[in-house]
């Protein structure tokens, strides 16, 4: 490992010599790496860092903000947003409206400072339900039109609204959808579409209700097994 001095930062960094004909750079977790041809002087590493000062103090930068951010967090609970697995933290600002984002792996919630002494619960579920919702409305449009130029057919409306433990149903002209649905990944959202088209064929989930199904999507099963316990 070595040091190299500013006037106000000091640079620590390890090198790794190989048989390489590049000389690189890189700053990972905050850490400066410098990869070099084993033939490479230490006054040339010097000053290849010297020429690159500023732009590794500024990633080493970034990286301690980005720390800084990740510990006004607290985690609450684990949740799937299109399949995907996603750390749900909290943390507290000044300001006069929750807000909630997407960062790498995390859903973030901003709570005004005045929630601190308050129970978080019902608006973190608020926040969330609207985003499935947001979500949901995409990924549904989506999906109906993939679906209806499949089919060539459709129901003459649908809607989105929450059931307990209902994904998705069809009456005799219309398919509600729940806005949960945006949990699942992209296929599993198709399949459950595509099952609710074919209800408005088929009532029930007769032998042929299910061969129809399996002539739009070959591996439904795989799907209808990632949904049990589910209405749909």
């Amino acid at each position: 490992m070595s040091l190299f001095l500013t006037k106000s930062n000091v640079i620590t960094y390890t090198v790794n010599k190989a048989v390489t004909s590049n000389l690189y750079i890189s700053v990972q977790n905050g850490e400066v790496v410098i990869n070099a041809p084993w033939y490479t002087t230490n006054a040339q590493i010097q000053r290849v860092v010297e020429e690159k000062k500023q732009w590794i103090l500024n990633k080493i930068k970034e990286y301690e903000i980005a720390c800084e951010k990740k510990k006004a967090y607290t985690k609450l609970q684990t949740i799937t947003v299109l399949g995907k697995q996603y750390d749900l933290v909290v943390a507290y600002k000044g300001r006069k409206a929750p807000t909630l984002n997407f960062e790498s792996n995390q859903i973030q919630v901003m709570l005004p400072n005045l929630f601190k002494k308050m129970e978080n619960t019902e608006i973190v579920t608020i926040l969330m339900n609207k985003m499935y919702e947001k979500i949901a409305e995409q990924e549904i449009e989506r999906a109906m039109e993939k679906t209806r130029i499949l089919m060539d057919m459709a129901p003459e409306d649908y809607e989105i609204k929450r059931m307990h433990t209902t994904l998705a149903k069809c009456t005799e002209k219309t398919i509600t959808i729940n806005p949960n649905i945006a949990m699942y990944d992209r296929e599993t959202i198709d399949y459950i579409i595509l099952h609710q088209f074919c209800h408005l064929k088929y009532k029930n989930h007769t032998k042929s209700f299910y061969n129809m199904v399996k002539n739009y999507m070959p591996n439904y099963e795989q799907k209808a097994k990632e949904l049990n316990g589910m209405t749909y």
